[in-house]
């Protein structure tokens, strides 16, 4: 994928379709800018009034504007003036929906767009007690009520468009929805640029979820959500997510900063990530997750700072939907990246931060895990530095290295980096994987941890060359169980100028060099 001139024709083509086209003030269809007065009808008689003169622009002035659901159409932008404020109702039976209950819907249309310095403000706590009163009362049935909060297709969005073309969400803030922000279900043609994401009101709180959509060019956000910041999913096969750049985002999450999955029914093809900082997230900076019987292939993660994050890098081939045989995961690059692991929790003090573990543990390292016969293929992880707050103590918790096999698999499970409890390495445990390399790492400890630094159990054609990291005080600094093909040069320059290797189980083919 060659991300830079495929940004540069989306960039262009996108931008010519949003030419300046007649003003539609909201205000002169009867909305009333005083935050009470519901001007859902105003709104989309001026949609509906642009639509019919073959597009236009519908202006949200200066004010305090509520509404519940309308459609855009196509031709038509929704533009948000620098203090204009459209505040979603607190009224569930107020929206409508596609898939998603949303704010701002949109399906089958073209030449959309929502513009501007103003805000769009789903005033998702309120809603989201309005939602639970009516399931309480029966007035919505919700069948997968749990934890006292509605399920997430009960919860409105701010935006879902869906199987639309030519998309543009630009410079505008979004904040407080009762669920994900936004969802771009199955659209081509996308361009999500300078917008602002503010979203910690209630569960579920995904910054940007693409759905099964090509052709995606996300650049210069700025997000704080209480779930995943930046999150790719496939959920309606055929279709797949292909062709999609991300680059030059700032992301917290009190889930995962940059996630593919969970949802993965199809699959993800030609993704390129460069240039994110990440900051004060629970989960990992990087999750690449595919756990129901879909694909991932030709994937290049890049220049990510992270810092004060729980985890660095989650790769999970899973087997969640045993209704289909388990997918693929393969051909992915994940490379210049730094991460800050710190022995605290890294969202502390954040509204609806991850959730809280009482067991004493130990820091969770970064891994690549697949399960038995279907292994994760073709992963290269390259310059990467990795700063661990450390601290790790038998007390806590510990796997000895000679019952590797009481790590479970949990292959169904929910796939998260704290997924398998305690692990028996501090910096990588890998598992049920080929073709893996590491290349040029540098891990660093804050506090001695008493476990090795690698684990690699079940894995094949291996190749470790120029890694940096402390040698443990006793013990192996790698454990081999069950891996054949293995090379390792310029490993562990330190001090003591060795490695200490420890080898279990059917090993051959291991190979040592120093230069």
């Amino acid at each position: 994928m060659k991300s830079t001139s495929f940004a540069t024709i989306l960039l262009f083509t996108v931008s010519a379709l949003f030419a300046q086209k007649p003003v539609f003030n909201i205000i002169d269809f009867g909305a009333v800018p005083n935050g009470v007065t519901l001007a859902t009808k105003a709104i989309q008689w001026a949609v509906d009034s642009a639509s019919r003169l073959g597009g236009g622009t519908v202006l949200i002035p200066p004010g305090q504007f509520l509404s519940g659901s309308f459609y855009l159409k196509s031709n038509v932008t929704l533009h948000l003036a620098k203090n204009g404020i459209l505040k979603g109702s607190t009224s569930r039976m107020d929206y409508e929906k596609i898939v998603w209950h949303a704010l701002v819907l949109a399906k089958g249309q073209e030449n959309i767009a929502i513009t501007g310095q103003g805000t769009i403000d789903g005033q998702g706590a309120a809603l989201a007690a309005d939602v639970v009163r009516l399931v309480k009362d029966s007035i919505i049935i919700d069948i997968y009520w749990g934890n006292n909060r509605p399920h997430e297709r009960e919860r409105p969005q701010l935006i879902e468009f869906n199987t639309c073309k030519n998309v543009l969400i630009k410079g505008v803030t979004l904040r407080n929805s009762a669920c994900w922000v936004q969802s771009i279900d199955r659209c081509d043609g996308v361009r999500i640029d300078s917008i602002r994401v503010n979203s910690m009101a209630y569960w579920n709180n995904d910054g940007i979820d693409i759905i099964d959509s090509r052709n995606v060019h996300i650049s210069n956000c700025d997000i704080n959500t209480a779930d995943d910041g930046i999150c790719l999913k496939s959920s309606f096969p055929p279709n797949f997510c292909e062709n999609i750049l991300i680059e030059n985002c700032r992301v917290r999450s009190s889930a995962s900063a940059l996630k593919f999955g969970t949802a993965t029914r199809s699959g993800f093809k030609n993704v390129t990530v460069r240039n994110l900082e990440v900051y004060d997230t629970y989960r990992s900076a990087v999750a690449i997750e595919i756990v129901d019987g879909g694909f991932l292939e030709n994937i290049d993660i890049g220049h990510i700072n992270a810092r004060n994050t729980g985890n660095a890098v989650f790769v999970r081939l899973g087997h969640r939907n045993t209704k289909t045989e388990p997918g693929t995961l393969r051909n992915v690059r994940i490379h210049d990246i730094t991460v800050e692991v710190p022995e605290h929790r890294p969202d502390e003090g954040y509204d609806f931060p991850g959730p809280e573990v009482t067991e004493p543990h130990n820091l969770i390292p970064s891994s690549i895990t697949g399960i038995p016969g279907h292994p994760v293929q073709d992963v290269t992880l390259e310059n990467i530095n990795i700063i661990f707050g450390g601290g790790g103590k038998k007390s806590n918790a510990e796997v000895p290295l000679t019952a590797l096999d009481k790590v479970p698999e949990r292959p169904a499970n929910y796939p998260e980096f704290s997924m398998f409890g305690e692990l028996p390495a501090w910096g990588f445990y890998v598992r049920h994987a080929e073709g893996i390399t590491f290349k040029n790492i540098t891990l660093t400890l804050k506090e001695y941890d008493f476990r090795p630094v690698f684990v690699f159990d079940d894995v094949k054609n291996l190749t470790l060359y120029n890694i940096t990291a402390p040698e443990p005080a006793k013990g192996p600094s790698v454990v081999f169980n069950n891996v054949h093909k293995a090379h390792m040069k310029k490993m562990f320059i330190s001090k003591k100028g060795a490695i200490n290797v420890l080898s279990l189980g059917d090993c051959t083919g291991i190979k040592t060099s120093k230069n």
